[in-house]
Order: structure tokens, then sequence, then C-alpha cells
């Protein structure tokens, strides 16, 4: 089972949470699903009114209220016992904050705890609460403890993840040491359990984290260790088969080194250690910088004493001078180069402008002063936006054209075959082709990062540029072991490996680059994260279990043949979702989520895309079949406007899809039993289904809308006129 290593989570990672050696597995949901009841109860508790007269009903609910907070307390504290259990060093603090928040919830049920109260008045109605401070200490003291545990359990994580680094690191040591074959085998199947461990334990350590760019980091530095996994493999198998080849050693040597590099990463993010002289991601980020520019400028409104005009300045001149890397550039179009230009002139001549009225208006206050400060403002915003435009469409159209000029790996696919005929000149020649790719695919990724528009997608932008960078040498290096050795099965293997992943970075790239796209054109972009290693099964792992599991070629064909209609019904549906003016209507946003899983889906009958495995895909259809039974409640909330017969209409197709998304969820959650292939087949079927009638709903729905708006109109315009007659 695959753990999910990306931000929003497409794999089939479980809930996050705390995984213990001992095979105890205390989940941090469980520990949110009692406190966070525990709060608001609590809060529910103190806020009740003083001095008021309450009915037995009121009083028993109260009551409830009182009971609930102690019997969640009481999981809370089960957990936090658990966790002490298993961490001796930390047991005595972690059991002493368990205490305390037992001894207050067990006091806010006895202060709540109306049986012992007397029920002197004939009317029923009694006074509760008159020492309300006893709760307030007793909320206090609960909040307290919980912190506490929580804190400790934390530190119980990190602990893990560091300790299981630690035991990797250890092993790789004698894996870059070993010499014989066999003893390579036995030390790799240990190595490949321990990068198990610390996948599952990095995996929900992500899961937890709030930080969206620590999440995009950990991403990151977990798909450099699992794709550098199978690497390793193949390259030490190739060190020990030709001890001599230097190309072979060096091949090795960079797995080894990235993969350590990445490592090192894991224990910066989790325990929040900043090395010195690490740069800050948004420094380099031209939108960064320009969305804090605007945001001063338009401060000025407020207050014309916000900063210097020599900081402005300085502030444009940074963001400016990193519009280079884009006028630099070999591959930038000379239109595209002279309207950057053009635009970064109008810019400073603007600011200009802005600061003589600026200064202006601190001295005279007058209305017409600032009318031209607005003007003002409101030109240089127009200026900048412009700017983002011409670099947004400089980028990804570089982007996009790479990736479809490179979509047949012909560099690759040449490096293989001069590789088996052992032809040195070829290989010259093709080693030269793929550093220049390289160089063009790493230059995109730069200018991407630039125009990314979010941090996180910024770090995704670093990674892939940094893959290129390692991939493309490690290629070449392989390919020249291949070279020498024409007839090894094992250096061709190893070729095929780092071909492989070169090949996942370009499909990566593709998946960045629409959501970029669509954090630029103000939509939310579908998050994707990368594949950790699968979980160890419980015949223990071997070297196989580290492979995503793939139908056979049969198979695949017929899966593709599946895709094919479902790909078709996702350009159909996004055509309908254009003709929507608003397109943050509810029911679009669900139409446009729903497209863009399927068109995952459809990426993935292909071999392509985000999802790797069969279980990426089960999990992806969990999320798509959730998203039909919001669109399907949002269109029976839009029906209510209609007249009957449109009601109705909108009624039917709505109980077509409803059955379909249960169907599809129960599919998703039977057992897959060895038949991953029926699975998966059923599971398309009914998502074509889903999307056929996903896109009637859309066309239907935006005709009755206009329909509606229509006679809204009619009958405003009739009014208006027997207004008017009413009035002559």
């Amino acid at each position: 089972m695959a753990a999910s290593l990306g931000p929003a989570g497409v794999g089939g990672a479980g809930p996050s949470g705390f995984a213990f050696d001992s095979g105890l597995e205390i989940k941090t949901r469980s520990v949110e699903q009692t406190l966070l009841p525990l709060v608001s109860q609590i809060t529910t508790l103190i806020n009740h009114k003083d001095n008021t007269k309450k009915s037995d009903k009121t009083l028993q609910a109260i009551q409830r209220v009182g009971q609930a907070v102690n019997l969640a307390v009481g999981r809370f504290v089960k957990v936090g016992e658990a966790i002490a259990n298993e961490n001796w060093d930390l047991k005595e603090e972690i059991t002493i904050a368990c205490i305390e928040a037992k001894q207050a919830g067990e006091t806010i049920a006895a202060l709540t705890d109306i049986s012992s109260l007397n029920h002197p008045e004939s009317d029923g109605q009694i006074t509760i609460f008159a020492d309300k401070t006893g709760v307030i200490k007793a909320a206090r003291l609960l909040l307290s403890s919980v912190t506490k545990v929580l804190l400790l359990a934390d530190r119980v994580v990190i602990k893990q993840i560091i300790t299981s680094r630690n035991k990797v690191l250890a092993t790789m040591e004698r894996l870059e040491k070993v010499n014989s074959f066999q003893e390579f085998v036995q030390i790799f199947s240990q190595f490949g359990n321990e990068m198990v461990e610390f996948a599952h334990l990095t995996g929900d350590r992500q899961n937890d984290l709030k930080d969206e760019k620590k999440k995009a980091k950990m991403a990151a530095a977990r798909a450099v260790l699992e794709k550098c996994t199978m690497m390793l493999l193949t390259a030490s198998k190739t060190c020990l088969r030709h001890p001599n080849c230097e190309s072979a050693h060096k091949n090795k040597e960079g797995v080894f080194d990235r993969m350590k590099v990445a490592l090192d990463k894991v224990i910066e993010i989790v325990t929040d250690c900043k090395p010195s002289g690490e740069t800050d991601m948004s420094s380099v980020s031209i939108f960064t910088g320009i969305k804090e520019f605007k945001m001063n400028i338009e401060a000025l409104r407020e207050n014309l004493y916000f900063q210097s005009k020599e900081n402005l300045s300085a502030t444009l001149e940074v963001i400016l001078e990193r519009t280079e890397d884009f006028t630099d550039s070999a591959y930038t179009s000379h239109e595209h180069r002279e309207r950057i230009l053009e635009l970064s002139t109008q810019t400073r001549l603007e600011l200009r402008q802005l600061i003589s009225v600026w200064i202006q208006s601190q001295s005279k206050k007058t209305k017409s002063i600032a009318e031209e400060l607005e003007l003002s403002v409101l030109k240089i915003s127009h200026s900048l936006n412009e700017l983002k435009k011409e670099l947004h469409s400089t980028a990804t159209q570089l982007a996009a054209d790479l990736l479809k000029y490179h979509a047949d790996h012909v560099v690759l696919k040449a490096l293989k075959l001069t590789g088996v005929e052992g032809n040195l000149e070829g290989l010259a020649e093709y080693a030269c082709k793929l550093s220049e790719q390289k160089e063009q695919l790493v230059e995109a990724c730069r200018l991407l990062r630039h125009i990314s528009g979010t941090e996180p997608l910024e770090i995704t932008c670093v990674h892939a540029e940094e893959t290129f960078q390692v991939t493309g040498q490690q290629i070449i290096s392989a390919a020249e072991t291949l070279t020498l050795h024409p007839s090894s099965k094992i250096a061709k293997e190893n070729l095929d490996v780092f071909c492989e992943a070169w090949e996942s970075q370009i499909s990566d790239i593709s998946t960045l680059l629409r959501e970029i796209n669509d954090v630029f054109e103000g939509r939310r972009g579908e998050k994707y994260g990368y594949l950790s290693l699968p979980r160890p099964m419980k015949n223990n792992a071997n070297l196989k279990s580290l492979k995503a599991d793939k139908p056979d070629s049969e198979e695949q064909a017929k899966i593709a043949k599946l895709g094919l209609k479902l790909g078709l019904l996702t350009s159909d549906a996004n055509c309908e979702i254009k003709k929507w003016e608003d397109q943050e209507n509810e029911i679009v946003r669900n139409g446009r989520n729903m497209s863009s899983m399927a068109y995952s889906l459809y990426l993935f009958t292909r071999g392509e895309g985000p999802l790797k495995t069969s279980q990426d895909l089960i999990h992806q259809l969990e999320v798509f079949a959730e998203e039909g039974l919001k669109l399907a409640s949002n269109v029976q909330v839009f029906s209510k406007q209609l007249k009957d017969d449109d009601k109705l209409m909108l009624l039917l197709e709505i109980n077509k899809l409803s059955p379909l998304c249960h169907q599809l969820q129960t599919i998703t959650k039977t057992p897959l039993q060895n038949q991953v292939f029926l699975k998966v087949d059923k599971c398309i079927t009914k998502t074509r289904s889903m999307m056929a009638i996903l896109v009637q709903l859309l066309s239907l729905c935006y005709k009755l809308l206009k329909k509606l708006q229509m006679e809204n109109n009619r009958w405003v315009s009739v009014t208006n006129k027997d207004s008017m007659d009413g009035k002559t």
C-alpha cells in the first residue's frame, strides 16, 4: 500500500498519525476526534448564561455535555498513556499531564451533575452553576494538560523519524562498502525495509504539517528518496558486476550523494532547523515580489507616510532586475523579450509619476491631488499586471513547447540503442543532445519558478530543476557504462531505470504547468503528490515490492481503450464549463473538480500523470465519487428555483448520478483480492458513465439558468412598466 507524499494526497495513505515499531499505531486523527468535540463542549459550558432559570430538559442537556467532556478526556488520556508506555524517557511528563487532564474532566463532570441537586421549586425551575469559576479553572487545566501531551507526542514522532533516518544512513554506509553480490542482496533487503519504515513515518508527518511550504519540501525530499531507492539498487548491482568501470562508480556515487542530501532535508523540516546560508524562496520569485510591491503602493491610499520613496524605487528595481532571467534567456522569443523590456520601462516611468504625486499629496490635501494619486496607483498596478501576464506567457509557452517537442523521448531511445551497440561515437553525439535538452528544461523550470504564484509550487519547480540537472548527468554515465559493456543486462536495466526517472519528471512538469495555469487564472489547481515507497507487507518486504504495481501489456491496452472515451468526455465537460459566466458557481466548481480528476484518471490509463499505482487510482475515485454527490446536492438546491416541468427534468438527471456515485464508492471499498485489473476496469466504466451525466447536467443547468434569468428580467421589466403606468 502506497503512502501519499503529496500535499493533498492522491495516494493510499490513511489518516495522519504516530506509527510505533511495536505495532501500536496511535493516529493523530484519534487525538483530533477527541480534542475537537472536547473544545466545543467546553466552550458551550463556559458560555452559558449566568443567573438564569433553566428547565429540567436544559439541565439534563448541560449534564450530558459535562459527561461527554469527561468521556472525551478519557479517550484522550488513553491515547496519551499508550504513547507514554512506548516512550520511557517521556513517560513521567506525559503521565503527569494525563493525570491533570483526567482530574479536570472529572471536575467538569461533577460541576455539571444535577443528580445531587434538590428540586424545591414547584414550577420545576432551578438555578445551576453557582460557581462558574470552578468550570473555567477546570477547563484551563484541561486545555493546558492536553497541549502538553500533544507537544510531547510531537517530540516522540520527531525522535522516531531521526532514529529511522540514522538506521537508513548506517545501512547505506554498509551498502557503499559492500564487495560481494550475495552480501549486497542481504543488506539491501534490510535497507528496503528501513526505507519503507522511514517512508511510513515521514508520510504521516507530512500529513500532520500545517505549513504548505514545508509540506511541499517534504514531498520533494521523499520523492527523491523513492526514485533513488530503485536507482541505488541497479547502480550498485552494475558496480558489483563491473568493478573496474569508472562511469559505473560515478553513477552509483551520484545516487548515494543525492539520497544523503534528501535525508538531511527531511530532518531539517521535522526539526524546523534552517541551515545557515539558505536563501528564502520568496526572494527569487518575481510574482511574489510584484505582489508585495502592489500591497505597498496600495497602502499609500490609507497612509501617505507608510514608507519612503527610496524603498519603493529599490523594491521595483529588484523585481525588474529579476526579469533579466527572461530577457537574457536564449529560449525567450524576440517578441516576448521586447514586450518585457517595454513594460519594465513603462513601470519605471509610472513609479516616478506616482512618487511625484505622492510628494505633492503629503503637503497638499486637496481632492484633485487625492484623485491623481489614486490614478497613479491604478496605472502602475495595471502595468505590473501586464508584466505578470507577459512573464507567465513566456515561461508557460517555453515549457509547453519543450514538453511537446520531447514527448517521444527520441534522445533517450537513441542512447539506449547506442549503448547496446557499443557505439562510442553515437554515445558522444546523443549525450551532447541530452545535455542540451537538460539545459532547456532546467531553464524552463527556473522561469516557471518565477511565475508559479505560490510557495509550494515554487518549491516543486526547484525540485524539478534539480532533478533534471542531476538525472541528466546520471543517464549519461549509465549510458557510458552500457556502451563499454554492451552485453551487460544489469547495465541495460540500470540505464532503463534512470531513463524512467527522466520520463517521470517530464510527466510531473506537465502536471505542474497545469497547476501554475490554474493559480494564474484564479482557479484552485488540484494538488498532486508523489508516491512513497510501499508499506511493508506481512510476509516481509522484498525487492520487487518497491516497484509500482502495473498491469501487463494486454491489460494496459484495454485500460487505455477504456480511458479514451473518458478523455473525450473531459473535453466535453470543459467546453460546457467555459459557457458559464459565473465561474465561481458551486455547480461549475464541482464540475471543474470532477473534470480535473477524470483527466488524471485518463492519464493513468495511458501510463502517465500523477497517479502511478492502482491504489492511487482507487483513492482518486473515492474523492471523485464524493465530488459527484456534492454536485448532485448543489443541483438539487438549484432545482428548487425552477418551475415543476424544468425541476422534474433536472431531478431525473440527478437520480441517475447519485446511484452511480454510491456504486463507485462501494467498488472502491471492495478488497482487491488479486483482481486489480477487474476493479480498475469497473471503476473507469462507472466514471465514464458519471462524466457523461456530468456533461448533460452542466448543459441542462446552464440552459435552465439562462431561462430563469430571462424570466426574472421579464418580470422585473413588466413590474417596472406597471409601476410607471400607475404613476402616469
